[in-house]
This record gives structure tokens, C-alpha cells and sequence, in this order.
């Protein structure tokens, strides 16, 4: 048995890169288990103990985890693109209905003044 290193620097929301004798890969952890380009990993919930398999053999080894850290990428970029969406279309109709009652407050008290300057008017003339 030969001397092994590993080290994982962890990353946001379970991306992180993994440094080994190897080189460097990437990897997604899940609370179910881990893919990463070289495979992927799944939890037992016994301590210590996964099962771990690969995917394909030669060049396309990576290929398929590729394709799934891609997908969930996508997933995560399509879900903070709708969340991102609904908080505009939020403050959109909030500021939409606060300049309308904006508007009717001016409007209001413009016709008010209005009202007040023609009745002093009319107080003037019948002096």
C-alpha cells in the first residue's frame, strides 16, 4: 500500500475541489452522496462506509459526471432565475401601486387648492 493524500476545499451549497496524488478534480455533495468527474459516491449512513463507483472506462470517464454537475448547475441557475423574476415582478407592482396612490394624494390635494383659491376668488368679487 502506497502513500495517499487527499484534500477537499470546500466550496458553496456542496461544490468543492478535491487535491490529490491524481490532481485536481471537482466534485457536488449531496446529504444522499458525492459526484464528481472521477464518479460518484453514495452515503449508507453508516460511518465510514459508501459505496463508490465510476463512470465509463478510458477517454470518457468524466464525461457523464460532467453532464450531471451540469444539469444540477443548470437547475440551480434556472431556480435563482425565477426566485430572482418573482421578487422583481413583486417590487414592480409595488412601486407601480405606490406611484399611483402618489399620483391621486397630488392630484387630491391639488384640486382641493384649487377648490379653496376659487371660493377666496368668489369672496373677493362679492366684495
Amino acid at each position: 500500500m502506497g502513500l495517499r493524500y487527499q484534500r477537499r476545499i470546500g466550496g458553496n451549497r456542496g461544490l468543492g475541489f478535491n487535491l490529490s496524488n491524481s490532481g485536481v478534480s471537482t466534485s457536488y455533495r449531496t446529504r444522499y452522496g458525492t459526484v464528481s468527474s472521477r464518479g460518484f459516491s453514495i452515503r449508507t449512513g453508516i460511518p465510514g462506509l459508501t459505496f463508490r463507483s465510476g463512470f465509463g472506462r478510458g477517454k470518457d470517464k468524466g464525461a457523464t459526471a460532467l453532464i450531471i454537475l451540469g444539469i444540477i448547475i443548470a437547475g440551480f441557475v434556472l431556480y435563482y432565475s425565477i426566485v430572482i423574476l418573482y421578487n422583481f415582478a413583486l417590487f414592480l407592482w409595488w412601486f407601480l401601486s405606490e406611484s399611483r396612490k402618489l399620483i391621486l394624494r397630488k392630484y387630491y390635494l391639488y384640486k382641493e387648492r384649487k377648490e379653496i383659491s376659487e371660493a377666496q376668488s368668489l369672496s373677493n368679487n362679492q366684495n
